[in-house]
């Protein structure tokens, strides 16, 4: 397989990116709980269409490593953490390497907060096109909105939504 080099980046990206997608979810779930599900052996396994496993050993942190399939194998990514706060349950990773050259950047952040009905969480994606593949993204967005979508279902199915 051939893997295409992605840009590294930081905080920031998450104001700066070409594309966005934040997804707020209010569950049941405690904040602890919903946090060991993102972050234990087997981080999203209640994704159906997402397959992730750390490519690092633990404990985890800014080194940390892990590769990510995406509906069905179509995508592969190789992510680095760059964020990784257990106290403010978050972390934050960009995409080293892609199995397809459509990004010049993609990212994802999560954050966990307490809530009085259980936890808040909060899942941001944020991508740029690789020149020459802005078209292309742009048709996939709708594809890319269902996929999203579909992880933010099966999580609300896991830890139980509020509303």
């Amino acid at each position: 397989m051939h893997w295409f080099d992605l840009d590294p980046i930081d905080d920031s990206y998450f104001e700066t990116a070409d594309f966005v997608y934040t997804y707020g979810m209010d569950l049941r779930a405690g904040a602890d709980e919903v946090w060991r599900g993102l972050t234990g052996a087997e981080p999203l396994s209640w994704c159906r269409l997402l397959d992730v496993h750390y490519t690092s050993a633990a404990p985890h942190s800014t080194a940390t490593t892990r590769v990510a399939k995406a509906a069905g194998g179509f995508m592969q990514l190789r992510e680095q953490f760059f964020v990784w706060d257990e106290e403010q349950r978050r972390h934050a990773f960009y995409v080293k390497q892609a199995n397809v050259p459509l990004f010049r950047s993609f990212a994802e952040d999560y954050r966990v907060e307490p809530t009085p009905t259980g936890c808040r969480f909060v899942w941001t994606f944020a991508f740029t096109p690789r020149r020459g593949f802005g078209l292309p993204v742009r048709l996939a967005l709708p594809v890319n909105k269902a996929l999203f979508a579909s992880f933010v279902r099966d999580t609300r199915k896991r830890f139980g939504a509020v509303n």
